[in-house]
């Protein structure tokens, strides 16, 4: 059977963080998943650490480019059609996940079927994991006296008033999607430079309902430089 989650790691130059974003995976406390290495053509010693997974059985592809592709939107396609799981986790490769990610967030989307996806709040940190302080989840006032740690959106609704005019979805790590979805949006995301994501957030948003979980279970990086 194939596993229910696939998890792409798309790689550029940030030899520095895989083994602590690869081990964040590996270490989750939902198993049922397979794991797919991507490399946009680094400069840095990126491919050997991939390589030290290569005989790891939850690692099903280890793909390396010879020529960088200009844009992690199209490592994201290619990771999509490399995957066999019902689910997608696209994680980046310079964050990390609490062990609890998975568990979580496919418990929400069986719990929901017809959601698109399930996202949840952020840790933000700087380049050597530090904590920065900056209300990037944006939670509303309501949100966060609510007893209820989850709410669920009509996918449109949530599309008109959380990503046409901002994007509260703003980091790919956080996000656990369909993958039978993927192939209904217009793949002119992968045409953006910079706001693919918020593109693809918002077709994605079309076709189902969305879950917001008020947990910080995703770290995101931020680079000062």
């Amino acid at each position: 059977m194939p596993p229910l989650v696939s998890v792409i790691i798309p790689n550029y130059n940030h030899a520095v963080y895989l083994k602590q974003r690869i081990d964040s995976v590996l270490d989750q406390t939902f198993t049922d998943l397979e794991v797919i290495l991507l490399d946009d053509c680094s400069t840095d010693n990126s491919k050997d650490i991939l390589m030290q997974y290569k005989d790891e059985p939850r690692v099903s592809a280890i793909e390396m480019n010879k020529e960088n592709s200009g844009s992690t939107f199209f490592q994201w396609a290619k990771g999509v059609a490399l995957a066999k799981g019902s689910y997608i986790w696209i994680a980046e490769s310079d964050d990390y996940a609490a062990p609890t990610f998975l568990e979580e967030t496919v418990g929400w989307m069986k719990k929901y079927p017809s959601a698109a996806l399930c996202y949840v709040g952020s840790v933000i940190v700087d380049h050597a994991g530090g904590v920065l302080h900056s209300d990037w989840d944006k939670w509303t006032k309501k949100e966060q006296k609510s007893s209820q740690n989850y709410s669920v959106f009509d996918g449109r609704e949530f599309a008109l008033e959380y990503l046409i005019w901002r994007n509260y979805i703003y980091n790919a790590s956080a996000v656990l999607f369909r993958r039978d979805l993927f192939y209904k949006i217009d793949a002119s995301y992968q045409l953006f430079k910079y706001c693919g994501d918020h593109y693809f957030w918002s077709e994605l948003a079309r076709y189902g309902s969305v879950i917001k979980l008020y947990k910080k279970l995703n770290y995101f990086r931020q680079h000062t430089e």
